[in-house]
């Protein structure tokens, strides 16, 4: 990495290590940890998901308990699957090319690929060890994350975010090559070792019509190049009674975040031309922090009233009967998770 970008990523927080950002605020968590007398008391926040969502949960597992009309065709492919038998999958789920695949325990959109043929298909299938989803491509142009709370037995929950996506794209000028306008911004420059990767090198070279856009990596995350910003200001009682009552029909889901594919925000709000993608429990960032107008004060604010209402919701539900994680099982969970994410970046 050149100066000029090392120089970057230090003064944008929103590129600093997760350390960075947590470790300061880490004694909030500890005063939450030790009233629960759980330092994994959010294990307790959605009880119908494994660790309440925190880490190492089965993405199948939740897609199971969503409403099918509101989530893309997705079906689970067990490890060592054959491809003749993965296609047929496929075929008879009506998931045809392009198409999502996806590990089915996985962490910030890492293994998570566009798949345009049978010869990308059985690549992917012999990069990754373990369970994979594949799933319908959702061709809505537009993806947002909205953070739902509820507490338990409460009639309504509410919208605590809303953060828009936009993919790691760049616009064409007419000279200059697709590696050229990689370079002129840091966002695209930090992700340039694995789009040379995906794309090679010749074509890298193309020149671009002037205005014509490249869409680098269709994917809604912060982690391979997306740029969030924080679009709470739009909450509104239509997307508010549609989201609840989305969230409501998913057997105890408290707390978390959906990210959704969309057309248009008015047609997401009156219920229309949406696709969930995913449904992320209590290891859900607020990302709307990420935008980067906000400063790491305001991250910090935002992540501990979110550290708070996932306290209030796991001592209700642990007073309903749902127990928290042990510290045995919860320190197995983390050294799996971080162990699964250094397995995941090399795909």
């Amino acid at each position: 990495m050149n100066l000029k970008l090392k120089i970057h990523k230090l003064l944008h927080w929103e590129y600093w290590p997760m350390e960075a950002l947590y470790y300061p605020i880490f004694p909030i968590w500890l005063y939450y940890a030790i009233r629960a007398r759980s330092f994994f008391f959010f294990s307790a926040a959605n009880p119908s998901i494994k660790n309440g969502g925190m880490a190492m949960e089965s993405k199948k597992e939740i897609y199971d308990i969503i409403p099918q009309q509101y989530i893309p065709k997705t079906r689970i492919i067990p490890k060592n699957t054959n491809l003749d038998e993965i296609v047929d999958i496929a075929k008879d789920a009506g998931i045809a090319f392009p198409l999502i695949a996806k590990p089915d325990i996985g962490l910030k959109a890492f293994a998570v690929c566009k798949i345009d043929g049978v010869d990308a298909l059985r690549d992917y299938a012999a990069s990754i060890s373990d369970d994979f989803l594949i799933q319908e491509f959702i061709p809505y142009p537009k993806e947002v994350g909205i953070f739902y709370v509820r507490e338990p037995d409460a009639v309504q929950g509410t919208i605590t975010g809303i953060v828009s996506k936009e993919f790691l794209s760049v616009i064409g000028d007419g000279k200059s090559s697709i590696l050229e306008l990689i370079k002129q911004k840091p966002r695209s420059y930090f992700q340039l070792p694995k789009l040379e990767t995906k794309f090679g090198a010749q074509a890298l070279e193309q020149v671009l019509k002037k205005g014509e856009k490249f869409v680098l990596v269709p994917y809604g995350s912060h982690t391979r190049g997306a740029k969030f910003i924080d679009e709470t200001f739009k909450r509104n009682k239509q997307l508010l009674e549609h989201i609840d009552a989305i969230c409501q029909q998913i057997p105890g889901f408290y707390f978390g975040r959906l990210d959704i594919l969309y057309t248009s925000f008015d047609a997401l709000s009156a219920g229309r031309n949406f696709s969930i993608i995913e449904v992320n429990g209590a290891g859900s960032e607020p990302t709307h922090i990420y935008d980067p107008k906000h400063s790491i004060f305001f991250a910090w604010k935002e992540i501990v009233r979110h550290w708070k209402l996932l306290y209030n919701i796991s001592a209700k539900n642990y007073r309903k009967g749902h127990g928290y994680l042990s510290f045995k099982d919860g320190r197995a969970m983390m050294k799996a998770n971080k162990a699964l994410e250094e397995q995941l970046k090399l795909i």
